[in-house]
Formats: C-alpha cells, structure tokens, sequence
C-alpha cells in the first residue's frame, strides 16, 4: 500500500544507481522544485541544501517498507533529513543534506542526471 510521497532528486531517479529500491513503488510524474535549495555534488551522489535555486526530480508514491529503505540508505535523520514539500501529487518527503561540506560543488541547474554540463565550485553563502 502506497501511504507516502518522496520527490528523489539523485541516484534514487530513473537511470540512477540506487533506482531499484523504488522498483515496487508507483512514479508520479517528473517535477521542478521552487527555487528554495541548493544541489551539491558529494562526489557519488548530491546533497540538497536551502538556497535560491530549483531542483529536478521524479515523486513517487512509497509504501512504510519502502520509506524505511530510503531512510536507512539517506542514513536519516543524521546524514539527511526528512521535510515535507509540496508538489503536484500533494506533500511529499524530500531528503535535505545535513552533514557539513568542505569546498562544496554546486550543480548549477540542479539536475543531478546532467550534472557534467553544468557544476560550479563555490562557498555555501
């Protein structure tokens, strides 16, 4: 039973490493974040931070198990952490980087799966 929503946003999308965890759950369509975060390149995956820029994603309907997965692979509520976010298919979770990051790379335009064309280095302001 599909009970809730997360927007993924990096190796959990369609085509990423980590998409199979998604196999048994439903995808909603693709979507475009307001400009409220902030997309990092962590090496073999991005973190979301607040900032002043959109973010492109996939939501998905999740059932209990399967949000459990999410959580031990995000290693919530340390590493990320959960927070509710609107979209076109109602509120959904998405996943926010916590930890601190030394030199951070910011992927301009926000699209993990495009990232090559498009990352910048620069300081968290």
């Amino acid at each position: 039973m599909f009970t809730e929503k997360v927007f993924v946003y990096g190796t959990l999308r369609r085509g990423g490493s980590n998409h199979r965890l998604l196999r048994a759950s439903r995808r909603l369509g693709e979507w475009v974040t307001p400009k409220a975060y902030r997309m990092l390149d962590l090496g073999a995956y991005p973190g979301v931070i607040d900032g002043t820029d959109s973010i492109r994603g996939e939501v998905y309907a999740v059932s209990p198990a399967v949000l459990r997965r999410l959580d031990a692979l995000e290693d919530h509520p340390w590493r990320y952490r959960r927070r509710r976010l609107d979209t076109p298919w109602g509120a959904a979770w998405i996943y926010i980087h916590r930890a601190p990051v030394r030199r951070p790379r910011r992927i301009a335009g926000g699209d993990w799966l495009a990232r090559r064309a498009g990352c910048d280095r620069g300081r968290i302001a």
